[in-house]
């Protein structure tokens, strides 16, 4: 049974660490606005890019398609692009994560697929390596940088893209965070590699024509469109991070004051407690005498 000095340390400790999580929670509740703006106004750019995009694979097919667009002819190699954050304490967004993407790693495994892994940020290489260790390649590591942006999703893309022309792979699928609310946090899984030409073009009436040409246009946009993917999935992963840490924080306080006020009703139990066993012991004593 603890004694009344041990619980009163006990409260002091609760209330030093419910001080620490509740400044956590501000700072992320700040940090949540910009990157919330950031990853929103980013959206209107990849749905525009994508429209694009359609319109343009609409008019390029066959031999003429670039790589990017055409694939290999096979999708027997399979690339997960892993996106988790670098720090902890942001409840379970990186375990659903991981979640997501061992899921696609069974999925592709039990079809007979090769599975490699290409790890973004910290968090999600220990829980994939325990389980798939011989199956990690390369990872990029964002902790370097306060705030990752597109001069690192440029670096990423490059990266894959130029381990794609070596046919290292055949496809790549993107795994991250989708930010809906500070509550909520979905991961998503798209192919990246090669661009899978979207379903719906464009279907206004007027007539675009393209200059110097379709093929030519799509051998520039292709990249670029990889590089905004990544830095959409990037900017999710930011405002996703903050979210889920400033709720997080958020419940950690309030399950540290309910522990306070249990332990500052135990600690006047015990106290009350101990005054009366006094008092009877005085009470006792003087009627002896």
């Amino acid at each position: 049974m603890a004694s009344l000095k041990e619980l009163k340390d006990r409260i002091g400790s609760v209330k030093s660490t419910q001080k620490i999580t509740k400044a956590k929670q501000m700072v992320a509740a700040a940090k949540l606005r910009r990157a919330q703006s950031a990853a929103e106004a980013a959206r209107p750019y990849q749905e525009r890019l994508a429209a694009v995009m359609a319109s343009l694979a609409s008019k390029v097919s066959g031999d003429s398609a670039p790589k990017l667009l055409a694939g290999t002819g096979s999708d027997k190699r399979n690339l997960l692009v892993v996106v988790n954050t670098d720090k902890g304490l942001c409840g379970g967004l990186n375990s659903n994560i991981v979640k997501a993407a061992k899921a696609k790693a069974e999925e592709l495994l039990a079809a007979g697929k090769d599975v490699e892994f290409y790890l973004v940020g910290k968090k999600g290489r220990a829980p994939i390596k325990r389980e798939y260790a011989d199956r990690i390649g390369q990872h990029f590591d964002t902790s370097t940088v306060k705030t990752p942006g597109f001069e690192e999703a440029d670096a990423i893309a490059a990266e894959l893209i130029e381990m794609y022309d070596a046919g290292k792979y055949d496809i790549a699928h993107l795994i991250y965070p989708t930010f809906k609310s500070a509550l909520v946090q979905d991961p998503t899984v798209n192919q990246l590699i090669p661009v899978p030409s979207p379903d719906v073009a464009d279907d206004s009436d007027a007539v675009v024509e393209y200059e110097p040409g379709e093929e030519e246009i799509l051998e520039e946009l292709l990249p670029r469109y990889v590089k905004t993917q990544l830095f959409g999935a990037l900017l999710e992963r930011e405002a996703s991070e903050q979210g889920a840490s400033m709720t997080a924080m958020d419940n950690a306080t309030r399950n540290a004051g309910d522990l306070i006020k249990d332990l500052n009703i135990e600690y006047n139990r015990r106290r009350q407690a101990a005054i009366t066993t006094e008092l009877i012991e005085i009470i006792a004593g003087a009627e002896a005498l």
